[in-house]
């Protein structure tokens, strides 16, 4: 296992730099980069010119089907999400999520009567709160927190191996 992953980690530092040559070498690349404002755009651009820079470190290559892995699963087709809900009790509900290259539709916002805590378990996810100045980036690791009714999208998340997220809701005090 720690040969696999040191493989994947040189394969993904060659990718990158290879790909800070190419936005050394071609002014335009260069000026992209520099446009781009957080992973996900990066991730993207690099994509666009055929390097795979998006998956980190210990990410599997494919997604096992481990029922008890939460990073297991089908990836979903891209642009949407599938919900699974691993735990359900009248105060609250825990679901996975996993989302490929998702987003909100245009002009839809989440309005929800529940409080929901999110945490991001692989990948990254660029979320639009309404009323903030610049939506909120998330990547592995990073958790959020969004009372009820607090208008909210998707704004992107990962293709393959996708966004997973963690995702708690529950009605009514304790929202902060």
């Amino acid at each position: 296992m720690a040969e696999a992953q040191l493989q994947q980690f040189l394969t993904k530092v060659s990718a990158l730099n290879a790909f800070v040559a190419l936005s050394e070498a071609d002014p335009a690349v260069r000026a992209a980069l520099t446009d781009c404002s957080n992973h996900h755009d990066v991730v993207e651009l690099a994509r666009r010119f055929g390097f795979e820079i998006g998956r980190r470190w210990g990410e599997a290559e494919g997604n096992p089907p481990d029922a008890a892995n939460l990073l297991a699963g089908t990836l979903p087709p891209p642009g949407h999400e599938t919900t699974t809900v691993l735990l359900h009790l009248p105060q609250w509900r825990l679901e996975r999520i996993h989302s490929n290259q998702a987003s909100s539709p245009k002009g839809f916002w989440y309005d929800q009567a529940e409080h929901e805590w999110v945490l991001l378990l692989q990948g990254s996810a660029l979320l639009e709160l309404e009323g903030e100045p610049q939506p909120t980036a998330l990547s592995r690791g990073d958790q959020l927190l969004i009372p009820a009714h607090r208008r909210h999208r998707v704004l992107a998340t990962d293709s393959d191996p996708g966004t997973v997220w963690l995702a708690l809701f529950w009605s009514g005090e304790g929202s902060a």
